[in-house]
């Protein structure tokens, strides 16, 4: 059995098989639907269970746990779309919803039906092989370890965080899990599936020195179950996020003004993410308001950036076998060598482009329509090693972790304040600073790379992108970077 055919049976045992569904009951739906004469259709079902507990002082705090699922379904016509959702999944709740949203098409002429025209028909078939990867196995994270085991789990962790020094006078830890079935259909007989797991851990620490208090935090997860977390990953963990409250326990004020800024591999590709990431999905552009917008084929960025949307990396929180509209995921170029290459697409989207499909149709749930995202976004490694741009720095800052930011779509701007940095002078690494907030313009941005590192690397696996009140688990990445002219906001300690 491959592992399409395996997720298409956990999917229709829990989704289908309840409700006394079948697959060839979904042919009604689509034959409501195509009464009138909509673009394209589909039927989005779920089921997520999830689970979330933090620990404190060696006390839980809090323990959540959720059981959600439902049906959407949407008819596109043009650039519009109906959509209609429930948690209700039984047949006449499917056929109601149906002709809810068909109500934006234009009705079939009977005319044509008396002329022997016959509505068009649509047949589910569970394709052959819609993706021929496995990403990650189709488990349940939640049942690998009981409950006394997860608390066990974090009391080692928070332990882990408060050997690292006596400095630390309070931790919090915390961890997530969910377990995340969908099956798509969609008006051209297309039927796909996905079992999803998704973990994650998180430690936070407070450290004291001298009547002065700075935190630090450090987590990380996988599309994977809780035996992901060895003792040395969760070392690390704590670790890190110590390391890092006691870095700023030194730190001096921030310098304002024009600077060059190097900013570190891995999870400082969030601002990769924001600041140029989401002007590059397909729907900012169909509709002209991404700085991006009728640009592909010209240069935005300069000589050496090379920037990928990828879903199909194993086992990353931002990886997907299929997108939210049944798609295969895919490994996408946006920029090469500092040309636009394209956007990241949705069906719709790139229906109406009259461009090919990405695997970037994502939503949050089923009662979200799906809309372009990224998954794993990262920009390729380069020549230099992190040493040499260190050293070709005369005056500047070194951000080597973020906190966060906000970005305009419209024109790329963006403020992005750092949770870790550190002054550069005469091309060394010197004092730790606080309260640097970097600002600048994404597409402008991108012209002012001057050197690419060779040291391209993945975040820890904690990133979640929002995008119109809709949330999802993404990856980002990138190379030590030294961008020249970034406005740097200083701060009073």
């Amino acid at each position: 059995m491959t592992l399409h055919e395996k997720n298409l049976s956990i999917a229709q045992d829990v989704l289908l098989t309840p409700y006394g569904l079948q697959v060839s009951d979904l042919d009604r739906v689509f034959t409501e639907i195509n009464a009138h004469k909509a673009d394209d259709a589909d039927v989005y079902f779920q089921y997520t269970r999830s689970e979330g507990w933090s620990l404190e002082e060696g006390i839980v705090k809090a323990g959540s746990f959720s059981i959600d699922q439902g049906v959407g379904i949407r008819t596109v016509v043009g650039d519009k779309t109906a959509f209609a959702y429930s948690d209700n999944i039984h047949m006449d709740a499917l056929l109601d919803a149906a002709r809810v949203t068909r109500d934006i098409a234009p009705v079939r002429s009977f005319h044509a039906k008396v002329k022997g025209v016959k509505v068009k028909t649509t047949q589910m078939t569970a394709q052959a092989n819609p993706y021929a990867r496995d990403l990650y196995l189709p488990q349940d994270p939640i049942a690998s370890l009981n409950s006394q085991d997860k608390v066990a789990l974090l009391e080692k962790l928070e332990q882990m965080a408060r050997k690292a020094d006596p400095r630390v006078t309070q931790v919090m830890v915390n961890m997530a899990a969910e377990y995340d079935v969908v099956l798509v259909a969609r008006a051209d007989g297309t039927l796909a599936a996905d079992v999803r797991p998704l973990v994650r851990v998180n430690c936070n620490v407070i450290v004291e020195s001298n009547g002065r208090r700075e935190q630090g935090s450090m987590g990380g997860g996988a599309r994977n179950d809780f035996n992901y977390f060895t003792d040395e990953l969760l070392q690390m963990y704590a670790s890190e996020a110590v390391r890092q409250a006691l870095v700023n326990l030194e730190a001096i004020a921030a310098p304002a003004g024009v600077l060059p800024v190097v900013l570190g591999a891995g999870w400082p590709g969030i601002l990769l993410h924001e600041a140029i990431g989401h002007g590059l999905e397909g729907d900012f552009n169909r509709k002209g308001s991404s700085a991006f917008s009728g640009k592909i084929g010209q240069r935005v960025a300069s000589k050496g950036v090379t920037v990928m949307d990828d879903g199909t990396l194993a086992g990353r929180r931002g990886s997907l076998n299929i997108d939210d509209e049944g798609h295969p995921t895919q490994c996408t170029t946006l920029i090469e060598d500092g040309i636009l290459k394209g956007y990241m697409q949705d069906a719709m989207n790139a229906r109406l482009m009259n461009t090919a499909r990405t695997g970037n149709g994502r939503r949050e749930s089923y009662a979200h329509l799906p809309m372009p995202r990224m998954t794993n976004t990262y920009m390729l490694g380069g020549q230099h090693t992190p040493e040499e741009i260190i050293a070709s720095v005369k005056y500047g800052i070194y951000a080597p972790n973020f906190s966060g930011g906000q970005v305009d779509i419209t024109n790329g701007k963006f403020v992005f304040s750092s949770s870790e940095a550190y002054l550069i002078e005469n091309g060394k690494i010197t004092a730790p600073i606080k309260g640097a907030t970097l600002i600048g313009n994404g597409p402008d941005a991108l012209t002012k790379i001057k050197m690419v590192g060779n040291d391209m690397q993945l975040d820890s696996g904690v990133g979640t992108c929002g995008k119109d009140g809709q949330s999802v688990p993404v990856g980002v990445g990138q190379p030590t970077l030294r961008i020249d002219g970034l406005t740097v906001g200083g701060a009073q300690l």
